[in-house]
């Protein structure tokens, strides 16, 4: 079972993926800098989402 923030996280980190190959792939170091920034909030929310799965299902 998922939970919003699961789903979020997981989103979050695939924008900042295209975000950092496009920045790379232009030279555009701020849009590379804010997809690397977006990977992290959402691994950060993905974790956040995955704890709290943990701690419902051990209730």
């Amino acid at each position: 079972m998922v939970n919003k923030d699961q789903v979020a996280g997981v989103a979050k980190q695939v924008k900042g993926s295209v975000k950092q190959a496009a920045g790379k792939a232009t030279g555009n170091r701020q849009t590379e800098a804010e997809g690397t920034a977006d990977k992290i909030a959402g691994k950060v929310q993905k974790a956040y989402g995955d704890v709290k799965e943990k701690v419902k299902k051990a209730f």
